[in-house]
């Protein structure tokens, strides 16, 4: 009895240790199949050259369309005033200012020549307020130019001029003569002149381009009314011509004295011709 339950817990040890080893077969073989798996792919990413690096992206510089826009307006109403005031109204809350306000009144009509700089966003919102307005316009003129060209000109110019003073600069730190130093002066005071020239310039463009002007007309047409002119009764008109002939006289008088040296001429010139004359009938 002893003897068989020793065989079987032997057989039994035995068949564990088989299964053990079987198993421990069966995982090394897969670890093996994936490490086959692995080695070609990471022996190809060590052997194959790093990707070339991505060019610099440059950043270009986006310029803004440049545009000046100009107008002409005119506009007939009945209430000339506070037409008027409304469209202070209009500029005043759209940012604008008047450059320059004109009051015309003549017998045929009164009107308000108003030269309006405005923001050029705000530009086509105060002409439709106006359009919406009372009143019939006359006329309208809308123009728009295109300076994009002429600023980037500039700006490129300007900075080649700066680079230039830049390099002038340097020049004159290593300049040893007076006269090298007083000839690289003159150059730096002529692209000084330059720059402030064309940075003038800039400025001035810019303006137009972030203001545009209006040029608005408001008036209002009158009754004509006949006015004969105001003459003066006649002793005022009979002391007047006196006093003017008077006058004359005095400057005819003053006139002839200033030229006595032509009459001097004039004297000489008769007394030589009468002189010759008389020569001529004595030899007769």
């Amino acid at each position: 009895m002893k003897h068989t339950i020793s065989i079987l817990i032997i057989a039994f040890l035995i068949s564990s240790c088989h299964q053990n080893q079987s198993d421990k077969s069966v995982y090394t073989a897969d670890d093996m199949m994936m490490e086959e798996e692995m080695i070609p792919i990471t022996r190809q990413q060590q052997n194959s050259p790093p990707p070339p690096p991505l060019p610099p992206t440059e950043t270009i510089e986006v310029i803004k369309k440049k545009i000046i826009k100009d107008g002409r307006i005119g506009i007939e109403v009945q209430e000339l005033e506070r037409t008027k005031t409304q469209i202070d109204s209009l500029v005043a809350k759209h940012g604008g200012y008047y450059a320059n306000e004109r009051l015309n009144n003549s017998d045929w009509e009164i009107s308000y020549n108003l030269k309006i700089r405005i923001p050029s966003d705000n530009f086509e919102k105060l002409i439709a307020k106006i359009e919406s307005g009372r009143g019939e316009i006359k006329y309208k003129e809308i123009a728009a130019r295109d300076v994009t060209d002429q600023f980037i000109d500039l700006k490129t110019r300007l900075a080649n001029k700066k680079n230039y003073l830049e390099k002038y600069n340097d020049l004159l730190t290593q300049a040893k003569s007076v006269k090298d130093i007083l000839e690289i002066e003159e150059k730096i005071r002529g692209i000084e002149e330059e720059i402030e020239s064309t940075t003038g310039r800039l400025k001035y463009l810019s303006d137009l381009v972030d203001f545009s002007t209006l040029d608005l007309e408001i008036l209002k047409p009158k009754d004509y009314k006949y006015q004969p002119e105001k003459r003066d009764n006649f002793t005022k008109r009979l002391k007047h011509a006196l006093s003017k002939g008077w006058f004359g006289f005095v400057d005819f008088i003053v006139f002839v004295i200033k030229v006595w040296p032509f009459w001097i001429i004039v004297g000489l010139m008769v007394y030589g011709w009468r002189k010759l004359t008389k020569k001529k009938k004595d030899k007769k």
